[in-house]
């Protein structure tokens, strides 16, 4: 194995236990809600804060770093630990207020904002070690990105009825990856990303092919964060009606951990591989048809056999995920050399803000009308994708697209 094949290796593997690590902070309070609304009262729209809070804060910072280029001035490295140390402090700092406080919620808004040091900044890390191979690498980093943020379920499975061991085992975790993180070494493709210009905003709508997959995209996070933020809830509601002789809340938070991490990270990787294979545009089409299917069928499952139950989630779960990398591959191929971070944070800022939607819309559908069609609704996302990525296919710019496998 030579040298640079050694180093690309080593390199991506700490960077991926890193960006576990540190995207457990994400939805580290999200996930000990059931726990939490045991000991405290907390509305639907409490708990939809909790992580719409993150989403918003995560948009902002993005912008920030964008516009004052704080990728460019600080090596990668650094700005990933100084946001992870900022970030698990802000986690930590929760456990001094109570739940449903505004200062709980400004701390989850600062916990976002630093994730706009993780989540970008770690994917760049990733794509200097690409060659030919693009896709994979960037489903490897969204893989260790979902089963960070699918973590915290696992904490709150084995820490009990008591949330606050998962808020600290999270910050504890997370400060561990900002030390390890400086161990990362960068690959040959590194390039300095361009000057954020507003004026690209047109651009990233006005080309017909990055706009397609711009709208891919964010069919795509209409239906991702709202299935991640609820699926918990629903599994806890569903497995307290039918838990099959099981613990309830122990099956729930364990379930809720495969179903969006170990999930996550197969459709990730296998969405990757076929991707760089077969095409960007025929994956996305098949991931987000299967996760349409499944986000229809999901909510006439409540209080189904917790088994029956678990596979369907787990199959949304894959399948809900399994695109999500080749979006951004997507727009990597498509734009000008020059303007692809101003591309990236364009697509990432607009996706985020549609989840604001779709996560609070949630407990209203719910308690309105139940969980089939709430997740029902989901599914209107995946079938809009579809469409978009569909018109993309037939556009002379799609054999950009993964060395000409649309």
């Amino acid at each position: 194995m030579s040298t640079s094949l050694e180093g690309k290796i080593r390199s991506l593997a700490i960077l991926a236990a890193c960006e576990v690590a540190a995207m457990a902070l994400w939805f580290s309070a999200s996930a000990v809600v059931p726990s939490m609304a045991l000991e405290f009262p907390l509305s639907a729209t409490q708990v939809s804060l909790f992580t719409s809070m993150v989403q918003i804060g995560f948009v902002v910072g993005t912008l920030l770093s964008a516009i004052f280029g704080l990728a460019d001035r600080i090596d990668s490295r650094r700005f990933f630990m100084v946001a992870t140390i900022v970030a698990a402090a802000a986690n930590g700092t929760i456990l001094l207020f109570d739940p449903g406080s505004i200062p709980v919620y400004a701390m989850r808004f600062i916990t976002g904002m630093c994730m706009a040091g993780v989540y970008p900044v770690g994917m760049k890390m990733a794509t200097t070690w690409a060659k030919g191979d693009l896709g994979l690498l960037v489903a490897i980093l969204v893989g260790a990105l979902t089963l960070g943020s699918a973590s915290p379920h696992l904490f709150n499975a084995f820490g009990g009825l008591d949330w606050r061991f998962t808020i600290i085992a999270t910050s504890c975790v997370a400060l561990i990856a900002a030390v390890c993180i400086n161990f990362v070494q960068l690959g040959p493709q590194g390039r300095k990303a361009p000057k954020f210009d507003p004026q690209h905003f047109i651009k990233a709508f006005k080309t017909p092919s990055i706009r397609l997959a711009n709208l891919g995209y964010l069919g795509h996070m209409w239906e991702l964060y709202a299935m991640w933020a609820w699926i918990g809830v629903f599994l806890d509601a569903s497995f307290r009606i039918n838990a099959a002789g099981f613990d309830p809340a122990f099956l729930a938070r364990s379930t809720t951990f495969i179903v969006i991490g170990v999930g996550g990270v197969a459709g990730c990787l296998v969405g990757g591989w076929l991707s760089d294979r077969y095409g960007r545009t025929w994956l996305t089409m098949w991931a987000m048809g299967a996760s349409g299917l499944c986000a229809i069928l999901v909510g006439s499952l409540f209080g189904a056999h917790p088994i029956l139950v678990g596979v369907v989630c787990l199959i949304w779960g894959i399948t809900v995920i399994a695109d999500s990398a080749q979006f951004s591959a997507s727009v990597t191929e498509l734009s000008e050399p020059e303007l692809i971070g101003t591309m990236l944070t364009i697509q990432t800022c607009a996706g985020f803000l549609l989840t604001l939607i779709t996560i609070h819309l949630m407990p209203v559908i719910v308690e309105t009308a139940g969980w089939q069609v709430a997740f029902g609704c989901l599914a209107i996302g995946p079938a809009f994708g579809v469409w978009a990525m569909g018109r993309l296919r037939t556009l002379p710019d799609s054999l950009k697209l993964a060395h000409g496998k649309r």
